[in-house]
């Protein structure tokens, strides 16, 4: 696995560009800085992986937008332990940003190449997250209660059953929304029974499907 100069100064500027666009949180920068981005991809597209953009990385997947990274990342206001679950793997990219800043990741996949590849790729480079195969619409209840949960994909709906898994005083970040895009929300739990949400503007990411996992 390559990292050289060249990346990391790529690295550099994206951390730049991203700072520009509203990325202040100092611990999401730093991660965005160190992280290998490039290793996420296919070789053959390195030249993309330091550019401000999402990017297929097959089964109908994206890694995403580097600024939507931050952006989410930094909405959670991650502590130094805090339990974080993640909904959609994808390339990993976004739970090692959250590994990076002091979470301790759990991250669910739905797609089962996706999963394999990911979980590999993790173990190659180092880093300590939890990976599971299943489906995201259910969490994880038998590791719950969580401080922070974080979606990746676009749910037409607040899950519920991620609701009941977030810890009182927690924090559930998630785009709801259609096919046309979709409302960042950041919904904080006040108590057992009470919810307040917040929406954060308008973002676009692949669908959530429901009720199953795919080989």
């Amino acid at each position: 696995m390559i990292d050289n100069y060249k990346h990391k100064g790529m690295r550099r500027r994206l951390v730049e560009e991203v700072k520009a666009k509203g990325i202040t949180d100092a611990g999401v920068l730093d991660a965005i800085g160190k992280i290998p981005r490039h290793l996420f991809m296919d070789s053959s597209f390195e030249n993309f992986a330091y550019q401000d953009v999402p990017f297929p990385i097959g089964s109908g997947q994206t890694i995403s937008q580097p600024y939507t990274v931050g952006f989410q990342s930094q909405l959670l206001n991650i502590k130094k332990g805090d339990k974080v679950l993640e909904v959609g793997t994808g390339s990993g990219y976004q739970a090692i940003v959250l590994v990076e800043m002091g979470a301790k990741v759990f991250s669910i996949e739905r797609q089962r190449k996706l999963y394999d590849r990911t979980r590999k790729l993790m173990h190659d480079m180092g880093y300590m997250a939890k990976l599971f195969y299943g489906d995201g619409y259910k969490g994880l209840p038998s590791y719950a209660p969580f401080d922070k949960i974080i979606v990746t994909a676009g749910a037409p709906e607040v899950p519920k059953q991620l609701l009941k898994q977030l810890k009182v005083g927690g924090l559930l970040v998630i785009p709801v929304g259609g096919d046309e895009g979709q409302v960042m929300y950041s919904i904080s739990r006040i108590s057992e029974m009470d919810f307040e949400q917040k929406t954060h503007g308008d973002f676009a990411f692949v669908p959530m499907l429901k009720n199953r996992a795919r080989d």
